[in-house]
């Protein structure tokens, strides 16, 4: 059985990292969102304590024409994760195109597929992602896959 190492027991970014890490949504504020092409998803939510707009981006997995799927690299301590699962109608916006949307969780062995595809697409970033995540991954498929089992992913179904 494939053994993804935790390297550290890493949280969604605080201080300097999370302001790092915000600074794309003013680019979507300013309406320049589509700078940052197709590759990031743009998610305001609401708050599930305050029912406040809340605003996150995010770097997507999977996109077609009714759905956009990303993945939550902190699992489920990770606060827009938690939010969309409360309050599930949400707006999202990756290039032009803002709509409105729903957030729907995926299951375990789907996020474990997508993982999978997503590695094989873009090996480098994935590993990246994983060591920003708090995990080491060897490169493989099957180190791959066990990480999809450790992170959680959520498709927006989207009218186009």
């Amino acid at each position: 059985m494939p053994f993804v190492e935790r390297i550290t027991d890493a949280g969604p970014p605080s201080g300097r990292q999370r302001t790092l890490a915000r600074a794309p949504i003013v680019l979507y504020r300013w309406g320049l969102g589509a700078l940052l092409g197709r590759r990031f998803l743009y998610l305001v939510h609401t708050g599930r304590r305050s029912g406040l707009k809340r605003e996150v981006v995010l770097e997507v997995v999977t996109s077609d024409t009714g759905s956009t799927t990303a993945c939550s690299g902190f699992g489920t301590k990770a606060a827009w994760y938690r939010n969309v699962l409360e309050n599930p109608s949400v707006t999202i916006q990756s290039g032009r195109l803002r709509t409105a949307a729903t957030a729907v969780p995926l299951d375990v062995e789907t996020g474990v597929e997508l993982m999978s595809e997503y590695a094989g697409k873009h090996p480098k970033i994935a590993a990246r992602l994983a060591r920003v995540m708090g995990y080491r991954v060897d490169g493989s498929d099957d180190d791959f896959r066990a990480l999809g089992r450790e992170v959680r992913f959520v498709r927006f179904d989207h009218g186009g």
